[in-house]
């Protein structure tokens, strides 16, 4: 519960912490904004609350960093975190402030959509790898073998691939950006870069992952790559 708790209230914090990009709009009476955060807020509670029901072991190592981890891996995330931020800040001064690019309203719903496709994803892909951890390391002290259930039929990296359709196609559309996508590719590219270097750490160190790849020829989108 204590880890359940901690993750709940980190997401908690990221949807306060958005919630400055109504500094960034300059005003309070930006609907995208507020329906962007409870959107955001909802789906991640919701997401945490189901893994943390089917698995609590899941929620669990989520919430640490375990030893092992990768150091280039850290480089990712510190890229990735920064793109991250910058998607709803960038968002908020154009489509609160500034207008530098015209969005049609209903262009929101189509964010909408992608970003409920993330959470769903993201939540499949938790239930299905027990192993699920923010960051990239051979899990030696649990027994660490290949998942290759549920999603892990159709991409090596469904995670990744959820994060692409929800962070960086969903995000700008709930904001009403056309700017937004300029951090949201960044964004996109540090998840391909991890997401090679993740799969050449599995191929060399993880027992199975190379028979794995056979059966699972595609990374992060089918048909692709």
């Amino acid at each position: 519960m204590k880890n359940l708790l901690r993750n709940v209230l980190g997401y908690g914090a990221m949807v306060v912490f958005i919630a400055g990009m109504f500094w960034a709009a300059g005003r309070l009476d930006w609907w995208a904004g507020w329906a962007f955060l409870a959107i955001v807020a909802v789906g991640y509670i919701g997401q945490n609350l189901f893994n943390w029901i089917r698995n609590p072991e899941v929620i669990n190592r989520r919430g640490e960093m375990g030893e092992g981890t990768k150091a280039w891996d850290k480089i990712c995330l510190v890229i990735f975190g920064l793109g991250f931020i910058a998607v709803p800040i960038v968002g908020a001064l154009d489509s609160g402030r500034f207008g530098w690019s015209q969005m049609p309203w209903w262009c929101w719903f189509i964010g909408a959509a992608f970003f409920a496709i993330h959470i769903l994803t993201l939540a499949w892909a938790m239930d299905a790898n027990p192993f699920f951890e923010k960051t990239v390391r051979i899990q030696i002290d649990r027994d660490h073998h290949v998942a290759d259930s549920g999603p892990y039929r159709i991409v090596r990296h469904p995670g990744y691939s959820s994060n692409i359709v929800g962070l960086i196609l969903g995000w700008p559309f709930m904001l009403l950006s056309w700017w937004a996508f300029v951090p949201a590719v960044l964004c996109s590219i540090a998840l391909v870069i991890r997401t090679a270097l993740e799969d050449r750490t599995l191929h060399a160190e993880l027992e199975g992952y190379s028979e794995y790849a056979k059966r699972t020829r595609y990374r992060l989108i089918p048909g692709i790559w």
